[in-house]
């Protein structure tokens, strides 16, 4: 009497095991960004290179690597977007809206917001000012790598950024820095005191979602 029901509960139990893992898998994702030089001549450098990020088992994953860089010094990095679900991109120079031939941190503002997370040892620590950032070598190469809990990460963005999420398919990576004797026109903008030396863009790529089929 009781033979069916315990034939549909098993089947359906077998569903459900089977649906667990198909639900973890579908929590994870993927993203790359191709990044493509900016102020290069200012630079002297074509600043390229390649961001991936991985979302698995409540952590993210980001790797950077950087080629063309200016050499032997730090270069700060960063994801920036916009705060009202806007999504982000990487400047042209129609963007320099003051003719002065370079594309400064505010000049970037109306295409890719503003200045979000650092890449630095500890993300989740916000320290956009005085976190830790990679060193070029003599080839203006470095490979940057660090792991996060997203739990922290998400914690501490939606302190700094109240009621938004990561939502990194909306956002860009910057790396930033020329040499601190770069002469630079006093119309290349800053944020406050830092100096538009290690503020200035070198190198844009928009995060994109990688496709289910090219994940792994």
């Amino acid at each position: 009497m009781h033979a069916p029901r315990l034939c549909a509960l098993a089947i359906a139990i077998g569903a459900l095991a089977l649906a667990a893992p198909a639900a973890s898998s579908a929590a994870d994702a993927q993203f790359t960004a191709s990044l493509h030089p900016l102020n290069a001549e200012v630079a002297h450098a074509h600043t390229r290179g390649e961001a991936k990020l991985a979302e698995h088992d409540g952590m993210l994953t980001i790797d950077i690597q950087v080629h063309g860089a200016p050499a032997n010094m730090e270069h700060w990095q960063h994801f920036h977007g916009f705060i009202d679900d806007q999504p982000a991109h990487c400047p042209t120079m129609a963007n320099d809206a003051n003719h002065d031939g370079y594309i400064d941190l505010i000049e970037t503002e109306k295409v890719s917001g503003t200045t979000m997370v650092p890449f630095i040892a500890q993300p989740a620590s916000m320290d956009v000012a005085h976190g830790h950032y990679p060193t070029a070598d003599a080839k203006g190469d470095y490979h940057y790598t660090a792991t996060v809990a997203l739990k922290d990460l998400d914690a501490a963005f939606a302190k700094a950024f109240p009621d938004q999420r990561l939502d990194l398919a909306k956002r860009v990576i910057y790396i930033h820095g020329v040499p601190a004797d770069t002469k630079l026109p006093a119309t290349v903008a800053s944020l406050g005191p830092i100096p538009a030396q290690v503020t200035l863009p070198i190198a844009c790529g928009q995060i994109e979602m990688m496709a289910a089929e090219h994940q792994h």
